[in-house]
């Protein structure tokens, strides 16, 4: 099923995550900060009453209040958490995962794509998950993106964008080790990364014209073929296609002088050959606030950076920072699509971020 055209007066899906985890409890705290940090509306899909109860055992003065469908969250929000119940309820305790959860929480995503797609609800926030747990229960994805994938049907390619205020970056080979990652690096894939990547900043970010910034894969970016031939046969190509296709990118650059702050000037994403590449400096810059997005897919999904935290759940320490950036770098994406469909948004309380 096509998705539904993005509507920036829809709220926002926000899944449950692993309820053993913190995700309960930064949602409650990202509610109470809804003002100040001027959050567009969302709804938690959820067991109502666990989040009520584990308001009241954190202390937090966050009301809780049951929706039948998407349409009610707008006006619950001001006063409210909205949550969409789950079909059964959840039990969980801090910090000890279960697979008996398993099926509530993957649920819970499947029920947030679909609202989205249905037109329903403006994008899927995604709380973290603790994938050990479902693959307890049999679940046979590596992770949540390749999980979105399948859900979002034949023909998406998903690509992981880490976002903060300073800086976008997008690696092209993911979870793999080092020499794993090199021996499967190819000019193709740079090329599919790259042309998703500025087709989503112009789309989603309202850049007009992206620009790309390549990093080598070697020291030097391969010092002209004296630290390795990689980035002579595999990256250049790519870049050189990349233009040839109408993106405005440059590379391969050395990746030591590619992320201070002048050189950030001169690009609006950067894209990194491996997983360290791409994550140390923007983990680096904003630890608490990046944001994890998906590009490639028929709707906009973002997650809080940062996993189940599973030794401090339940204790009220956890930082809602980077959710609440992911609810608003959301917020911003359903409103740049929806310019892009030429359908007006209507005033809302979410800022625009990361634009």
């Amino acid at each position: 099923m096509p998705a539904a055209p993005a509507d920036a007066r829809l709220p926002l899906a926000l899944t449950m995550g692993e309820p053993a985890g913190i995700g309960g409890e930064i949602a409650l705290a990202a509610w109470l900060r809804r003002d100040a940090e001027r959050l567009p509306p969302c709804f938690l899909i959820d067991d109502p009453r666990r989040l009520a109860a584990l308001a009241g055992r954190l202390g937090l003065a966050v009301p809780v209040e049951t929706i039948a469908g998407p349409e009610q969250a707008l006006a619950a929000w001001p006063r409210a958490l909205p949550v969409l119940p789950l079909d059964a309820p959840v039990e969980a305790l801090p910090g000890r995962p279960s697979a008996a959860t398993a099926g509530a929480v993957l649920d819970s995503i499947r029920r947030a794509v679909a609202l989205v797609r249905e037109g329903r609800a403006g994008a899927v926030v995604t709380n973290p998950i603790q994938k050990s747990a479902l693959y307890e229960a049999g679940f046979r994805h590596p992770g949540h993106t390749e999980f979105l994938a399948e859900l979002a049907g034949e023909g998406a390619v998903p690509i992981m964008m880490l976002a903060c205020p300073e800086l976008r970056v997008v690696p092209v080979t993911v979870h793999l080790s080092l020499r794993r990652a090199i021996e499967t690096l190819t000019s193709a894939a740079i090329v599919q990364a790259g042309r998703i990547t500025a087709a989503a900043l112009a789309r989603d970010f309202a850049i007009a014209r992206p620009r790309l910034a390549v990093a080598g894969l070697n020291p030097h970016a391969g010092e002209g073929g004296a630290m390795g031939a990689e980035d002579l046969e595999t990256v250049a190509p790519a870049v050189a296609e990349l233009r040839d296709r109408g993106v405005e990118a440059v590379g391969p650059l050395p990746a030591d002088t590619l992320f201070h702050a002048a050189a950030r000037r001169r690009y609006d994403a950067a894209l990194c050959m491996y997983h360290d590449q791409a994550l140390i400096p923007v983990k680096t810059l904003d630890f608490e606030g990046a944001v994890n997005v998906t590009l490639g897919l028929p709707f906009v999904r973002t997650s809080p950076d940062h996993g189940t935290a599973l030794d401090i759940a339940g204790s009220g320490k956890a930082d809602p920072a980077s959710l609440i950036a992911a609810l608003r770098l959301a917020g911003s994406m359903a409103e740049a699509r929806a310019r892009a469909g030429e359908r007006p948004p209507a005033p809302r309380s979410g800022a625009t971020a990361f634009a």
